[in-house]
């Protein structure tokens, strides 16, 4: 059996992800949509809460479960017996970083290897910063996100006011 791991921080989940996982969970025994607890940025949902968003989106997928983790993915991977990690590319910028990260998995963990999935067209513009970005201002991101996402961000930005641009780094497109 096979098992594979997408790591992210999924703040939030978009199609783009949920894109990635559907795919890779077509190609692995078990995929594993691992959501990070403790990234090194601002982040504007709680662990929990981009846990349940995530939960929810797969709720009806078989081969694919939502873990919390926190460490490093290669240690993560050991633990929950994964032999795979699953990276989507979007751009070609996205390739340097995502080169570099498996190369220290790599180093880390000889005997867990990535892969590289191309996003699919339709969601190559999307990453959590924007989608954030977009509901911050009250725009539509219907098209981007599940409708319980979609939900979430308008409840959160409705309670934010003002402060919200302490929690959004707007500069990064990299999720």
């Amino acid at each position: 059996m096979v098992r594979a791991v997408l790591p992210g921080t999924f703040d939030p989940i978009h199609y783009g992800h949920i894109d990635i996982a559907r795919r890779a969970a077509r190609l692995f025994d078990e995929l594993i949509v691992a959501v990070y607890d403790r990234p090194l940025k601002r982040l504007l949902f709680s662990p929990e809460e981009r846990f349940n968003l995530a939960c929810k989106c797969f709720a009806n997928d078989k081969r694919i479960n939502v873990m919390l983790f926190s460490g490093l993915t290669t240690d993560f991977c050991r633990k929950a017996n994964v032999q795979v990690i699953v990276r989507g590319l979007r751009v070609f910028s996205d390739f340097e970083h995502e080169f570099r990260m498996a190369l220290a998995n790599r180093r880390l963990s000889p005997e867990i290897d990535s892969i590289a999935l191309i996003t699919s067209e339709e969601h190559s513009f999307l990453s959590g910063t924007t989608v954030k970005e977009i509901a911050s201002l009250g725009g539509d991101v219907s098209s981007m996100v599940p409708k319980h996402v979609e939900d979430a961000l308008k409840e959160r930005f409705s309670h934010l006011g003002d402060d919200e641009a302490d929690i959004i780094q707007i500069t990064s497109l990299r999720d």
